[in-house]
């Protein structure tokens, strides 16, 4: 069995229609023919695409159908992750902000974490990091 390495696996999802027909299957097992319509690529960009996703171990086919690998559920669920942190962009550079000016003790970084930020992941990211 290949081993995949974290830079193959993103560059299968680095352009936004590669990460849409990866979110679009994450969301529940698509359809070729319906996924390809969806989407609006040409024939070549779409098998291009899956072919990176399935060769990268992120989706597997199965009669016709694609669905996430339990490779591609993990790198989904991190890549949620991600994307909260990327919604929350002002609310983290405040608090970097306000960390970085040194006028605050631990207990009150984590009372500013948990206030700005209604994201249970990122609070627990960022509290456990010092």
């Amino acid at each position: 069995m290949e081993q995949h390495s974290l830079v193959d696996i993103l560059k299968a999802i680095a352009d936004s229609k590669s990460l849409d027909i990866f979110q679009a299957i994450a969301k529940g097992q698509v359809e070729s023919e319906v996924l390809k319509q969806k989407e609006g690529l040409s024939k070549k960009q779409y098998y291009v695409r899956t072919g990176q996703l399935l060769n990268s171990g992120l989706i597997q086919r199965i009669k016709g159908q694609f669905s996430l690998t339990n490779l591609g559920a993990v790198i989904f669920h991190a890549q949620l992750i991600m994307e909260a942190g990327v919604n929350n962009y002002w609310k983290l550079k405040a608090i970097d902000s306000i960390q970085g000016s040194g006028q605050i003790n631990e207990e009150e970084r984590i009372k500013l974490i948990k206030t700005l930020l209604g994201d249970n992941q990122l609070q627990s990211i960022l509290v456990t990091q010092k």
